[in-house]
């Protein structure tokens, strides 16, 4: 049997059960690993000596591997069988998390996030693809709701427990966080042999390797011009050179698939109305959702003084209640469609980044931000599985895992590009906030380098003000995204 035809005929409950388990697993390495990262920031600066352009990198370099690679890695799974392409991606994952917890400098653990993020790019679209082809189409849309509740559940206890690791353990302890993914990994794979059905390769196929050179080229060029873009002493030439370099490959990339007879991008699909929509959603929305949740935790420990367990805890009523009602939003879009839970779902986004943004400048944690991140995980809740739901069954089977590459693909360039491009915002609007006397000062450094307490309280005005302009411009675009829900996609129709 092919990946191409239907699976669910021929697996049983309990197979379908374990293969949900390792999907839960697999995402939830995925969701663990960025939000401790992202907490874990301050030590990583302090521990390695990075700066703010390394820091950046630390995220974007896996990001960027992962968003280049994951539209080869779906393509994989249709090639190669969705059940060794995913535990395949899921043993790089593994590995490359130990290079990461043994890097001795920030120059070491860029190189390894970018490894990290070349099996992530494996091991993502396997997941919802392997959902789709085990479950059939009328528990399908269920059954990625309590995906998305059960991997939320077990990503909302990763920043806290990594917070709290960090804050007891040392300023190495932050290592922990990558030694946490080889044990998880090797329990996914050892599930996912044992349950998923064994699909024949499609012998025939072939795999894009010019397409992924080419968009791996062409976002890593945009990616660091925009990086660059945020320090303040990069030079034009480094800025708008690799930027325009980076457009140059990605209009080869789009002019090679055209022509290629085996894409990694089918620019087929883009010719359904549903499939466009949702992955126009999809930028925004998780470029919004990506920016923030970068900033949120470094403007909470360095801007508000918050310890690194306390500032963790942020994504707890997050996940729990994203959660919670992705498991009832699942139900639903099999019931009525995407375009209700998508509109609503992403206003309530819009108004929860207002919300966090207040909370942080008003420094009201308990009372401000938190029922902030409670709103945002009923937005994102609404969201999340009518979203997947949409991309999976807009396609034929037989693409299930290279639109769900595509999708995930956009999502990652979203948070790619909400890093670099909101760290260009965040540093003008700091630079512009503080004080001459702390010319010498980056966005993000370690308040403990500031002697006095003038110096100090300038440098949290500006990380305030800077998180502010930077949620300003989340809460809009998650606001076009509601915008795009309610115009573009329609009730349950394969267009």
């Amino acid at each position: 049997m092919s990946d191409s035809a239907s699976a669910p005929a021929t697996t049983t409950p309990a197979q379908r059960n374990l293969v949900l388990v390792a999907a839960i697993l697999a995402s939830s390495l995925g969701f663990i690993d960025g939000a401790v990262v992202s907490v874990a920031i301050p030590a990583i600066r302090a521990d390695l000596g990075a700066s703010f352009t390394d820091i950046q990198w630390v995220a974007n370099a896996y990001t960027l591997l992962l968003s280049a690679l994951i539209l080869v890695g779906g393509a994989a799974g249709d090639r190669f069988g969705l059940r060794l392409a995913f535990a395949g991606g899921i043993g790089v994952f593994a590995l490359t998390s130990i290079g990461c917890a043994l890097s001795g400098s920030a120059g070491q653990l860029i190189a390894w996030r970018a490894a990290q993020g070349a099996g992530a790019a494996f091991m993502v679209p396997g997941s919802l693809a392997l959902i789709a082809r085990t479950f059939p189409p009328d528990t399908r849309g269920a059954a990625i709701g309590l995906w998305s509740m059960a991997s939320g559940i077990a990503a909302a206890l990763g920043p806290i427990l990594g917070g709290l690791l960090i804050e007891y353990g040392g300023p190495t302890a932050w290592r922990w966080v990558f030694w946490l993914n080889p044990p998880i990994g090797a329990l996914t794979i050892a599930l996912v042999l044992a349950a998923a059905e064994r699909n024949g390769s499609q012998a025939g196929k072939s795999l894009d390797v010019l397409g992924a050179i080419l968009v791996t080229l062409g976002l890593g060029g945009i990616s660091w011009g925009l990086t660059q873009a945020s320090d303040a002493g990069a030079s034009t030439a480094g800025i708008v050179l690799p930027f325009l370099a980076g457009l140059v490959f990605l209009a080869a990339f789009l002019g090679w698939e055209k022509r290629a007879k085996e894409p990694m991008m089918p620019l087929s699909l883009f010719g359904l109305r549903t499939f466009n929509g949702a992955n126009l959603l999809t930028f925004f929305l998780y470029f919004a959702l990506a920016g923030s949740l970068f900033f949120l935790p470094m403007t909470l420990i360095q801007g508000l003084g918050l310890p690194e367990g306390e500032a963790g805890s942020v994504y707890l009523p997050f996940t729990l209640m994203m959660a919670l009602v992705a498991r009832l939003s699942g139900g639903m879009t099999d019931r009525l469609g995407p375009r209700l839970p998508l509109t609503w779902g992403s206003i309530i986004v819009g108004l929860s980044f207002l919300a966090v943004a207040a909370g942080v400048y008003m420094e009201a944690f308990v009372f401000g931000v938190i029922p902030a991140m409670v709103l945002l995980g009923v937005g994102m809740g609404l969201v999340v599985a009518p979203l997947s739901t949409t991309v999976m069954t807009v396609a034929d089977d037989a693409l299930a895992g290279t639109a769900s590459g595509i999708n995930n693909g956009i999502s990652r360039i979203a948070g790619l590009f909400a890093v670099a491009v909101l760290g260009v915002i965040a540093a003008f609007v700091f630079r512009r906030a503080v004080d001459p006397m702390l010319a010498g000062v980056g966005f993000g450094q370690p308040l403990g380098t500031l002697a006095d307490w003038p110096a100090s309280h300038l440098y949290v005005e500006g990380m305030l003000k800077a998180f502010v302009a930077v949620s300003l411009v989340t809460a809009a675009l998650a606001f076009i995204s509601a915008g795009i829900a309610w115009r573009m996609l329609q009730g349950k129709t394969k267009t």
